[in-house]
């Protein structure tokens, strides 16, 4: 009964995205251009420059006697239509714009695995998993006794390390064994930035069956619509939205993006690191910034769909929507009531009127001209904003800034003075990062500074080019407070 259940469950599989394109009679090319084209430094492609694009790439590989009877048009709509990739339109694009599905994403990652297979049964993977168990056993020990024990051995580990540092003995891993834990931690860094797809699926699963859930309810307030008018975002407060949102806390976490590059900088900087091949170095240098690309991505969708449900609800179009259900549901209804009676080649003396598009030549079309939208009157210079620290708290949640240069900047100048504001040091260091700086400056002076009772008016330029102000709560850096938490 296991190998039957076994080959049950592998011919479910056999029916996913992944295995499917594994299995094509042309995976070697689609593979290849998917791979090439969505699967490295584009993500995401216009449907016009990958139509080009594939169209250059089939006429080259024809050029070298390959047959490839179907023009690039039709093999991105069988791939569409297959599910290999998903086509999306952003707000504000001009075109549909095309990315690879998670199915395909995870069969690319096989390949690769299949091109430059890792060493198995390594000693760095072997030492993984111990520390693991270990810890894990000792972070859920409920008895003190066996809990102090631990920690008393562990004091006397790192005591006698302690120890023997202070007389000169310093070791550190051979080259081989940290090349061993590169590896694993590259390996482990693309199996976390594959996630965010799925991540991603997943919230729009979530976001599509509470809609169901709130179109086939046919009282007048269901659970869902309850706890939507309440103000609860159904989406966030899911599994994988609360998930979620405490690893973008934590891949946001200033001073835990510091520490994380820090200790790359310091890695690559090692001898061993010599080693590493030009694909895995580049993939470290830019590991920072596509966690932070791919995680604001799947944040940006998580909050799409939490306000388009809620928008979905208040604005009453879920009435519209069970209408239409009940409608369908009507007609689904006599259809099988007819069955038996009506054959579907029979005459019913009805007449359907098609939709059709309305097509007129591209000559037809007039020009449209900027000045019959232009404005009369002089626009006016909006008042200057106040930016309070909440206001700051989530613009820091979406921004990457130099802290780095912000706490060499305050050092600075508390050196010859006991205290500085942010709009002194405002004053001495312009923004260089526009309203990341300002951000910056507010959020480390909010966690360490000393609030004042009034407000100073700041101003940075923007990436325009256009000088910008803003009132700001006074707020002081001050010399032994910033020193203690240095």
């Amino acid at each position: 009964m296991k190998a039957v259940r076994q080959v049950l469950a592998n011919q479910r599989l056999r029916r996913e995205t992944g295995w499917a394109l594994l299995a094509l009679e042309h995976a070697p090319v689609a593979l290849g251009l998917l791979q090439t084209h969505l699967g490295g430094r584009d993500r995401r492609l216009p449907a016009s420059i990958l139509l080009e694009r594939l169209r250059r790439d089939l006429e080259t590989l024809r050029a070298h006697g390959q047959e490839f009877p179907q023009t690039a048009e039709n093999y991105l709509a069988n791939w569409l239509r297959a599910g290999y990739l998903v086509r999306t339109f952003p707000p504000g694009a001009p075109e549909e714009e095309y990315e690879l599905s998670t199915g395909a994403s995870r069969a690319i990652r096989f390949i690769e695995s299949l091109e430059t297979p890792r060493a198995v049964a390594t000693e760095t993977r072997l030492s993984l998993v111990i520390q693991q168990l270990q810890q894990l056993a000792e972070q859920t020990e409920a008895d003190p006794v066996v809990r102090l024990e631990a920690l008393m051995r562990e004091r006397a580990r790192l005591d006698e390390q302690i120890e023997a540092v202070r007389r000169g003995h310093v070791e550190t891993l051979p080259e081989e064994r940290a090349l061993e834990r590169v590896n694993e931690v590259t390996a482990l860094a693309r199996e976390l930035l594959g996630d965010f797809r799925r991540v991603r699926d997943e919230f729009a699963r979530i976001n599509r069956e509470l809609r169901e859930q709130i179109v086939e309810n046919e009282g007048s307030r269901g659970e869902v619509l309850d706890r939507v008018f309440a103000g609860v975002d159904l989406v966030a407060e899911s599994e994988a939205g609360r998930t979620f949102r405490a690893f973008w806390r934590l891949l946001t976490n200033p001073e835990q993006e510091l520490a994380f590059e820090e200790a790359l900088e310091k890695v690559l900087a090692r001898d061993f690191a010599r080693r590493l091949g030009p694909r895995e170095r580049k993939f470290l240098l830019q590991l920072t910034r596509e966690l932070l690309d791919n995680g604001g991505e799947v944040h940006q969708v998580l909050q799409q769909f939490a306000r388009g449900l809620k928008q979905f609800v208040q604005s009453q179009a879920y009435r519209e929507q069970r209408r239409l259900h009940r409608l369908l549901q009507a007609a689904q209804q006599r259809a099988r009531q007819a069955k038996d009676r009506v054959r579907p080649a029979s005459e019913i003396d009805t007449t359907l009127f098609l939709t059709s598009a309305d097509l007129h030549s591209v000559a037809q079309w007039q020009l449209h001209d900027p000045g019959d939208e232009a404005v009369a009157q002089e626009i006016q210079l909006a008042d200057e904003m106040n930016l309070s620290l909440e206001a700051v708290g989530e613009l820091l949640a979406h921004s990457e800034i130099d802290f780095r240069r912000l706490r060499e900047q305050v050092d600075q100048l508390l050196e010859t003075r006991p205290q500085v504001s942010v709009a002194e040091v405002l004053a001495v260091h312009p923004a260089r990062q526009g309203l990341g700086s300002v951000v910056g400056l507010l959020a480390m002076a909010s966690r360490e500074g000393v609030k004042g009772g009034e407000q100073d008016r700041i101003c940075w330029e923007g990436g325009d080019g256009v000088e910008r102000c803003a009132r700001i709560p006074r707020i002081y850096f001050v010399r032994e407070a910033h020193v203690r938490a240095g």
